[in-house]
């Protein structure tokens, strides 16, 4: 298969072609990306999905239920929809810092059109109190996963995707989004989204795998979507605000969200003198 080139115009995504004169800037974003991925990482955490869940992450939400399995991890959030109960978050028991590049399988399992899946990227929180640095010193306050406490009392960049809102609209179209949470500023999620947002994708239909890459390299956050048809990625820079350069890596279901993840890889860069995880096990 030929590699393929997503255009971005107006926040959608459609294919083009690749064109021999000026790229456009669907195309300068690929070759940006494609330079940086190719770029010395190293790994320094992995998590396959097939062994104890445990090992590796720790859960938010009481509700959640998560099975390993040869195919992976599954995933799934509560069942009841409007229940801040049944929100589910794993976390990453290592924290990360400097530019780090996340790779990993990505396989829906529910039927839903409505709630988002979240990826969390570098998060510690607000630092006042009770809300200390390290999230995993307050995770006994988020038995009950309700989202506020994520956006208010949280640093971090936050990747909504295979994401719907959630309402009864008929026309129904998912769409991919970028935020920075702002407890120093915003106490809801105004102004914390960067542009654009990517809608009516056609990526993440039930059963079909996804390898997902999410790199953050200096001001530039990438998302790098491949299923067997086709492929996009998703573009922001992130420097109107303030950057987030540490932390925990999260996995948020909305309720009744589901999914399995595998060949969960975190790298960061061999020159990056932070290579070295802040936490360990």
């Amino acid at each position: 298969m030929n590699p393929i080139r997503p255009l971005l115009l107006a926040g959608f995504c459609a294919i083009a072609p690749i064109f021999a004169d000026a790229p456009t800037p669907a195309q300068a974003s690929m070759q940006q990306f494609q330079q940086i991925n190719q770029a010395d990482w190293h790994q320094i955490w992995e998590d396959a999905g097939t062994q104890n869940w445990q090992d590796k992450w720790t859960l938010d939400g009481k509700k959640a239920t998560i099975e390993n399995t040869q195919d992976g991890m599954n995933f799934q959030a509560g069942p009841i929809f409007g229940e801040n109960a049944s929100h589910a978050v794993l976390w990453s028991r290592k924290s990360f810092q400097g530019d780090i590049k996340i790779e990993y399988d990505y396989t829906r399992l529910d039927n839903e059109t409505k709630c988002v899946n979240i990826l969390y990227l570098h998060a510690t929180g607000s630092g006042e109190k009770p809300y200390s640095k390290d999230v995993a010193d307050w995770a006994a306050l988020r038995e009950v996963p309700a989202m506020k406490l994520y956006f208010q009392n949280m640093h971090t960049y936050h990747i909504s995707y295979a994401a719907y809102k959630n309402d009864n609209s008929a026309n129904k179209v998912d769409y991919i989004r970028a935020r920075r949470y702002r407890p120093d500023g915003s106490k809801n999620l105004t102004d914390t989204d960067f542009k654009p947002d990517y809608f009516d994708t056609g990526f993440f239909e039930k059963g079909v795998p996804h390898k997902i890459t999410i790199i953050k390299k200096g001001d530039d956050l990438f998302m790098f979507i491949r299923n067997p048809e086709e492929e996009m990625l998703c573009h922001w820079n992130t420097a109107a605000l303030p950057p987030v350069n540490e932390g925990r890596i999260g996995l948020r279901h909305m309720y009744t969200r589901s999914a399995r993840y595998a060949n969960f890889k975190v790298s960061t860069l061999k020159d990056n003198p932070d290579v070295t995880p802040l936490t360990h096990p």
